[in-house]
């Protein structure tokens, strides 16, 4: 990749922290799709027998951040069993955000992606939830800056070609969902419920697009973003980012049933894909 002045600055720095086994590249910067104001999103990978030293890690990056008063490093585990934790810096004017992961965890779920098992987790800062293929995606669309024992290229090379049991296991996961949010918020019209209703709108919405990366065999890290993406995929629902639009305005009318009309026409649309892939010899 390019040289980067700022990763130049920061990898060498977290390489010399104990228990640091691999350091990657993540988000919008890994995938190219970066503008001047985007984090820089870095996963740091470890043995479950040998997790990172995060008094040396703290003591690393307070070198390297604009203000050490607002460094923020957590403990392993401090941001739960998915997100697990990490820091919040400022660096050189630009964000930079540190993800644990551990590389035995990380390798125990993309061997149950692959045999088409996902299990899907609340999670703070990902409203649909934290589904687990989201740490295959991580590792698929990640770049290794520091990987001297290959422990990434390995983890990468099980992610691609995308598995079709995995995609099946999503499809056969959020598919039914989509209807059943749209029935849930239908019950709630009466009532005028707007908060229920848009909430389970969202969830309806969610799932198409677990759904849509699914058939396209793409990898869904966050919601974020998730059906602009998914509307130029070649597998998708016609005008899906004006019919999602569409909902929206609905909902902010207050004019729910038409909500609940235009997302009915979406689910049946995605029936019918789902239906033409499972008919494809």
């Amino acid at each position: 990749m390019p040289h980067d002045p700022l990763l130049a600055r920061i990898i060498p720095v977290l390489t010399d922290v104990p228990g640091v086994a691999a350091i990657v590249l993540g988000g919008s910067r890994a995938r190219g799709t970066a503008h001047d104001a985007s984090d820089t999103d870095l996963g740091l990978y470890y043995r479950d027998n040998a997790a990172p030293d995060i008094d040396r890690l703290r003591a690393a990056v307070t070198g390297l951040v604009d203000d050490r008063t607002a460094a923020h490093v957590t403990a392993v585990g401090e941001w739960g069993p998915w997100i697990v934790g990490g820091a919040w810096l400022a660096i050189g004017g630009y964000k930079v955000d540190l993800l644990y992961r551990s590389i035995d965890q990380v390798t125990m779920v993309i061997d149950a992606c692959r045999n088409g098992e996902i299990s899907m987790h609340y999670q703070p800062g990902h409203p649909h939830g934290f589904c687990s293929a989201i740490w295959m995606g991580e590792v698929a669309l990640c770049r290794a800056l520091h990987d001297p024992d290959g422990l990434v290229a390995a983890l990468k090379a099980k992610t691609a070609p995308y598995p079709p049991a995995l995609r099946d296991a999503l499809v056969r996961r959020f598919q039914w969902e989509v209807l059943f949010a749209i029935e849930n918020a239908e019950l709630a019209l009466p009532r005028g419920d707007s908060t229920h209703i848009a909430g389970c709108a969202y969830r309806a919405l969610a799932c198409i697009a677990q759904v849509l990366f699914a058939l396209n065999g793409q990898y869904l890290i966050n919601e974020k973003g998730a059906l602009a993406q998914a509307a130029n995929f070649p597998v998708t629902v016609r005008g899906l980012a004006g019919r999602v639009a569409e909902v929206w305005r609905q909902i902010g009318a207050t004019e729910h049933a038409a909500a609940m009309q235009t997302l009915r026409e979406l689910e049946s649309d995605v029936r019918d894909i789902c239906s033409g892939v499972s008919e494809q010899p």
